[in-house]
């Protein structure tokens, strides 16, 4: 049992030494993605309600009805978003492939 548990604590020590030095590469990668999601959104209060509700538990319908954002614009957001790679999972429950906090679009969010 001892060794096993041994086995298990090393193992932990590799994880968390591997996410150490991951983290850099991770952080850039998310620093990108989050550049790409504000060039894309813009200054657009819709669009920045409407990538708060991409959850992955709504269908655009839904969110075009809690923001009140155009169909066709929430459509060719969706359509930009997963083009960057800023999606997971099926479009028609959009779903971010990053977080984001949400004070992310305060800026814009402010205009309202």
């Amino acid at each position: 049992m001892s060794e096993s548990n041994e086995l298990l604590s090393a193992v932990q020590e590799i994880r968390n030494l591997v996410r150490l030095m991951a983290e850099p590469a991770i952080a850039e990668l998310d620093r990108n993605l989050r550049t790409e999601l504000k060039r894309i959104v813009g200054n657009s209060i819709p669009k920045s309600k409407a990538v708060l509700l991409m959850i992955g538990k709504r269908t655009q319908s839904d969110i075009q009805r809690e923001t009140g954002i155009n169909k066709g614009n929430l459509s060719t957001l969706v359509k930009q978003l997963n083009e960057a790679k800023l999606l997971t999972g099926d479009p028609k429950n959009p779903k971010l492939s990053i977080s984001i906090p949400s004070n992310f679009f305060d800026s814009v969010l402010a205009e309202d």
